[in-house]
């Protein structure tokens, strides 16, 4: 029944508001692979309660205009610098959890106190002391600071004063610059995607590329940061910036900005 109701939604345009996800005439449009035939094996708005997370070999995901299905794919690890560097940071945090006494362990608990996951269908929960505990020290390990032992104090973070992006090309030298036009009080962290074609208005899958330079005449040069991670920037292309104030091993929510790289 799964099967035939959707082929059933593959094959129509519309039906009580269900149709396949960036289709046009029966055809999937995208700007990697333009016109390929809608299939069980791409993405699918479906009808179906709201569900996230992967059932048998079907992943279902609320995306921006709907449920989506798709087939689930393994994914992809190039084992990239970045991600060795996190893989090792994670394991030293996993590590020390496990050296701490029952005391250490039970003093993470309280907290948690108003710290909750992301949410998932609308639905979020508070942390447990571990998820604290793993959270705190992943983002101080990053940083390269000493790692804790007992949960540092809950921090309120003033407004995050890093501005919008500006993208220059001055006779094919391109660079990247954050508006800062008051120093931070805190750390920021810097967060990026890779580059985006021009007419791309939403973007997911930040990774972070490093910590906020310090500013020059009221501009943070981020090029050498995102060339490291993606390659240089190319004319013509979008880059999609977040910054996030941390503290003690604690972050604020993300401020995203975007440019395009002027052809000239």
């Amino acid at each position: 029944m799964f099967y035939s109701l959707t082929l059933f939604y593959a094959n129509v345009k519309h039906w009580a508001g269900g149709f396949v996800v960036n289709t046009r005439g029966g055809l999937r449009v995208s700007a990697g692979r333009p016109g390929d035939h809608a299939t069980l094996k791409k993405n699918m708005k479906i009808l179906d309660i709201p569900q996230s997370g992967r059932q048998g070999t079907f992943v279902s995901v609320r995306a921006r205009y709907g449920q989506v299905r798709r087939r689930y794919a393994v994914p992809r690890d190039p084992q990239s610098a970045a991600q060795m560097r996190i893989r090792s940071a994670f394991g030293r945090v996993v590590v020390r959890w496990r050296g701490l006494s029952e005391e250490q362990r039970a003093a993470w608990t309280p907290a948690t106190e108003n710290v909750y996951s992301r949410p998932r269908l609308g639905q979020r929960g508070r942390l447990s002391g571990y998820l604290l505990f793993i959270k705190i020290n992943s983002t101080l390990a990053y940083q390269g600071k000493p790692l804790v032992d007992a949960p540092p104090k809950r921090v309120i973070f003033d407004e995050n004063p890093v501005g919008p992006l500006v993208a220059t090309n001055t006779n094919g030298a391109i660079e990247l610059k954050l508006s800062v036009p008051t120093a931070p009080a805190t750390p920021v962290l810097v967060l990026a995607t890779g580059p985006r074609s021009a007419g791309v208005t939403f973007a997911k899958h930040f990774a972070i590329i490093g910590v906020l330079p310090a500013a020059e005449a009221g501009y943070s040069n981020i090029t050498d940061l995102y060339a490291a991670r993606y390659g240089a920037p190319q004319a013509g292309m979008r880059i999609f910036i977040r910054t996030r104030q941390v503290f003690n091993g604690w972050e604020d929510t993300p401020k995203q900005t975007t440019a395009i790289v002027p052809k000239t």
